[in-house]
């Protein structure tokens, strides 16, 4: 009964006619400004969204959901035993052993600094590279008829239609245990010719660096043992808990071997992203409090032009506390008006931007020509409790001058 009270007098007080014309303009100020604060609040982190879903689908395409390495150096040796418990393990839909070390590749008189990755046959399980490719086809060969696959920015700085090409890419790799000559270098790096197949496009992190070939040659050429590999790439099954799945691994890989997640395994980038988006969110949350100041205006003038009403409910009983109340729900009302009103705009303005395509993105690659946004129920929740927190503090003030308000007969 109370607090419909309590309510019927904030609604009253929001929607009558205000004596002064300016209390009313101020009150909708700080309301559009609420409510445009948490609009664009909402629109930027669902633009931050869009590009880190973006970002992630192309890293899915290269990055296996777990890899495993040496904890220490780029080698690590993998029994027969451990591959054999690892089939066992559930969750787990298909895994690759790879090798990857950085080479030369030279076409005619162009060279290029390489990433070169050897894979097995496993590798188009577990990796979307192959789904990404734009011309040739995903062939590895064999060992003793390498060829290559590799991305286009490579492909550009050799100058090749590596789908239409007639003459094999000259490959320079460091041996494994070859000792450093000075005074003959080359003697120091194995060369061998592969033949080109097919051209892959993810992103550029990887398509001006990696060159994938079939992992038996690339043993062979490094002198590698038949159980060294440098990563082991496991591919889950897509509800599966990766949590767990770690758990399990690390019975079967002891402490010399480093098993990361997707996340690990980038890092970097993605606490980049979040670190932008808390960066974002502080950003605008400084506005809104700028934005509250109109409230804090609107509600001690409010006060100001009430006090005769508050003399009267005084009169009648009313305590410090249900004054204090009236006033702290008026302005929770500019707040969670602005604050719905904020939050409809922005999932209209995503909707259109999704369904039309309004924002276009300038200088696009070929990957998306428009401004991705994804609008979550999170963000939501967190900027409209943000917004009502600010509302409810910026109230706390004229809510208390009027509760402090003494009785005049006058």
């Amino acid at each position: 009964m109370k607090g419909n009270l309590l309510f019927k007098f904030s609604w009253r007080y929001f929607k009558a006619k205000k004596s002064t014309q300016a209390v009313n303009i101020i009150s909708w100020v700080s309301v559009f400004a609420m409510l445009f604060g948490s609009a664009s609040l909402i629109i930027i982190l669902s633009a931050f969204n869009g590009f880190e879903t973006l970002v992630k689908s192309l890293y899915a395409s290269f990055y296996t959901d777990i890899r495993i390495s040496a904890a220490e150096g780029k080698i690590m040796h993998i029994s027969a035993e451990q591959l054999q418990k690892l089939k066992a393990v559930d969750g787990i839909s298909a895994f690759t052993q790879s090798i990857e070390e950085k080479a030369v590749v030279q076409y005619e008189s162009s060279q290029q600094v390489v990433m070169i990755k050897g894979v097995d046959d496993a590798y188009p399980h577990t990796s979307g590279v192959p789904s990404k490719l734009i011309r040739g086809k995903f062939s590895l060969g064999n060992e003793t008829s390498p060829s290559l696959v590799m991305g286009i920015g490579v492909e550009q700085a050799l100058g090749l239609m590596a789908d239409r090409s007639i003459f094999p890419v000259t490959l320079y790799l460091p041996k494994k245990t070859s000792d450093k000559n000075l005074i003959q270098p080359m003697d120091a790096l194995s060369v061998s010719n592969a033949y080109p197949r097919g051209v892959f496009s993810i992103q550029s992190d990887f398509d001006n660096k990696y060159v994938l070939t079939n992992i038996s040659f690339l043993k062979t050429f490094m002198n590698y043992q038949s159980d060294e590999i440098t990563y082991l790439e496991i591919k889950t099954n897509p509800n599966a808990n990766i949590s767990s799945i770690k758990e399990k691994l690390k019975t079967i890989f002891d402490k010399n071997y480093k098993i990361e997640d997707r996340f690990e395994q980038n890092r970097t980038l993605f606490t980049t992203i979040r670190l932008e988006k808390l960066a974002i969110y502080g950003i605008f949350i400084l506005i809104l409090i700028v934005a509250a100041f109109n409230m804090i205006g609107s509600l001690s003038m409010l006060v100001l032009e009430k006090q005769r009403d508050i003399n009267i409910l005084k009169a009648m009983g009313a305590t410090d506390i249900l004054i204090q109340k009236i006033f702290l729900l008026e302005g929770i009302l500019l707040s969670a008006i602005g604050s719905v009103g904020g939050v409809l705009l922005a999932i209209l303005i995503c909707f259109l931007q999704t369904t039309f395509k309004l924002v276009p993105l300038q200088g696009a690659s070929f990957l998306i020509d428009y401004y991705p946004v994804e609008w979550r129920m999170l963000d939501i929740g967190i900027v409209a409790s943000t917004v009502m927190v600010i509302g409810l503090i910026a109230s706390w003030m004229p809510a208390r001058k009027a509760a402090l308000q003494q009785i005049s007969l006058s």
